[in-house]
């Protein structure tokens, strides 16, 4: 038998339940990526597969999802709601080319793998027509049950037709689909919409290829990977299983979890060895933490590149942009915006760092703020090689520290400050004698008179 090399995937992302948002429900994020996002990663990738992604109509930011993730993907429109064949159908034009295989998937399973989908393939290459994926419910009232006879598929029943006995069955239809591609279109073109609801079914499938004389298997997989989304507690479910794959991961590639259950991981967060994790850290999209780095609890991280043997927090907060290199120290109570921090820098508490550059073994005193909005544009400050910022200095950007520079505590800088100068903006102190007494005196007497 000649190896199947070319694949045509459908996958149908049109909208179902709402989700009671204004959100499209395949736009939903799970570990910081759109479910859709996570499906078109597991679709088979590379030459001979194209993917052809059937979106409802009004769906722009459906599109665009497809094309930031998969430029490869060609979109088609289903502009009525017919049912899961006539959603697959949508997208005939791509099947029509002709491939060897057609995957059919659904854009709100996030948990569904690039080895299930091989799996699903498998079978194909064996004789079989059809595939189905399926899996057993712990409960799998309102599922379609997947009834066999030997190893081989008879029909899919939905709960609502199914016999008492049928219903005893916990093998259930995920929907998911791989259909011999030189039959694929005959297959579906077969389908007719003689139900309560005029829709045409995918699930009926089953019954064509068993009339035509053709096999139908099962691949089973676990009821996690299959889970849909339908409704924000069902999103949540795919958040903690997500969750637990990932955090499984990190554990295994030897990132330290202190307290694996109370971090918070996004799908594309990258580690080098010895990286140390306390409790309590949610790290969104978009962080790659390097070797011997130590994220402590409490801390925020999005966007951001953490160098090796870094320090971060506790109760840090790094927002898009941040770069810190090698050795930095970012404390309690810092946040960081479109920074870069250089090896060895340390901002240990109560700083704000946004749109700047700190050069490497700089110190910034608990307090320093780079004032960076002008409450029209964002303005940039520069921190040289090993300046020392003190304590409740103010730098209003755009302003220049240069390297060696030392800022007097409770400065504001508003001018550029030279290699090795010292700068120290302060208004002179004055000390009036016995004036404290003075003052709480007036004040007491004024209260009196008010209360009076």
């Amino acid at each position: 038998m000649t190896a199947r090399s070319s694949l045509t995937v459908v996958l149908a992302a049109g909208e179902g339940t709402r989700m009671r948002s204004s959100l499209p429900k395949v736009l939903h994020p799970v570990a910081g990526q759109s479910l859709l996002a996570h499906v078109l990663d597991a679709a088979p990738h590379g030459e001979g597969a194209s993917l052809a992604v059937v979106i409802g109509p009004d769906h722009k930011a459906v599109a665009d999802e497809v094309r930031r993730v998969r430029p490869d993907a060609a979109t088609f429109v289903q502009a009525e709601r017919l049912g899961t064949a006539h959603a697959v159908l949508a997208g005939r034009e791509a099947i029509a080319r002709g491939a060897d295989d057609l995957l059919v998937a659904f854009g709100d399973t996030p948990l569904i793998s690039a080895n299930t989908f091989a799996r699903l393939r498998a079978p194909l290459e064996q004789g079989a027509a059809l595939a189905v994926l399926g899996f057993r419910a712990a409960d799998p009232t309102g599922y379609g049950r997947l009834l066999l006879e030997g190893d081989r598929l008879m029909a899919i029943r939905e709960h609502a037709d199914a016999t008492p006995e049928e219903r005893k069955v916990t093998l259930c239809n995920a929907g998911v689909m791989a259909f011999d591609g030189s039959r694929a279109l005959e297959i579906l073109d077969r389908i007719g919409n003689a139900n309560s609801k005029a829709e045409y079914y995918l699930v009926d499938a089953v019954a064509i290829v068993r009339e035509m004389g053709l096999e139908a298997v099962v691949i089973e997989t676990s009821e996690d990977e299959v889970r849909g989304i339908n409704n924000k507690a069902q999103l949540a479910e795919a958040e903690a299983v997500m969750q637990a794959r990932l955090r499984k991961a990190a554990l295994d590639a030897g990132v330290t979890l202190i307290a694996p259950e109370t971090v918070y991981l996004a799908a594309d967060t990258t580690f080098g060895s010895d990286v140390t994790i306390e409790p309590f850290v949610v790290i969104g999209p978009g962080v790659t933490i390097a070797d011997g780095a130590v994220i402590h609890s409490f801390s925020h991280i999005v966007q951001a590149s953490i160098g090796r043997h870094a320090s971060v927090g506790p109760y840090a907060r790094l927002r898009p942009g941040t770069s810190l290199g090698e050795g930095v120290r970012i404390g309690n109570f810092v946040e960081t915006k479109a920074a870069t921090i250089e090896a060895g820098a340390k901002v240990n508490h109560l700083s704000y760092v946004g749109d700047a550059h700190v050069g490497a073994n700089a110190n910034l005193g608990a307090g320093t703020i780079t004032c960076n909005y002008d409450g029209f544009f964002k303005h940039k400050t520069t921190i040289g090689t090993g300046a020392f910022i003190g304590t409740n200095s103010s730098l209003v950007a755009p302003v220049k520290i240069g390297n060696g520079a030392y800022i007097g505590s409770g400065s504001v800088i508003t001018k550029d400050v030279p290699d090795d100068a010292m700068a120290v903006e302060r208004s002179p102190q004055s000390n009036r004698e016995g004036g404290a007494a003075k003052y709480r005196e007036m004040k007491m007497r004024a209260k009196a008179k008010k209360e009076g």
